[in-house]
């Protein structure tokens, strides 16, 4: 096998590996698609307290589990798709929203990219400004330095 060919195969089982697997059991899913598709997505939207970094649709953990069945439960009730986050959310808090609301509680946590953004922009600025371009800003030679950088670059006369 060539290297090209066993490098391909490697990142072709890496992205096997990396894809998603979804926990969502087949006793969990509705009847009908268009109320399963609103709740995987509605799934996808809500983090899994025990794991954390997990969305619900992803997680094994029981209580994944038991959200993924209040939420077909709220959406075979009727309920729309903001009112099923709505009632997780006052039922667990809003750190089971993966994309919290933007409010005043939550304005920290919005602006920090930007702000870390920011302040790496100003950093870089900074750092560019204090440091002077090759070239740029070195001072002209004396005659004296002039006449030996001349010496040094002539040709040997001596070799004729």
């Amino acid at each position: 096998m060539t290297r090209s060919v066993r490098g391909l195969l490697a990142v072709l089982c890496v992205l096997l590996i990396l894809t998603p697997v979804h926990a969502v059991e087949p006793g969990e899913m509705l009847q009908d698609p268009a109320l399963e598709a609103r709740a995987r997505k509605i799934s996808q939207e809500l983090r899994c307290v025990v794991c954390q970094n997990q969305s619900i649709d992803d997680s094994n953990a029981p209580l994944a589990h038991d959200l993924r069945v209040i939420v077909r439960e709220r959406l075979t009730a009727g309920d729309t798709d903001g009112e099923v986050l709505a009632f997780v959310e006052a039922r667990y808090g809003a750190f089971v929203l993966l994309r919290p609301r933007f409010k005043l509680e939550t304005l920290l946590l919005w602006l920090t990219p930007l702000l870390l953004l920011g302040a790496a922009a100003l950093l870089l600025l900074r750092a560019r400004r204090r440091r002077p371009l090759p070239g740029a800003g070195a001072p002209p030679l004396t005659a004296e330095e002039q006449k030996r950088l001349d010496d040094l670059i002539a040709p040997d006369r001596s070799d004729r």
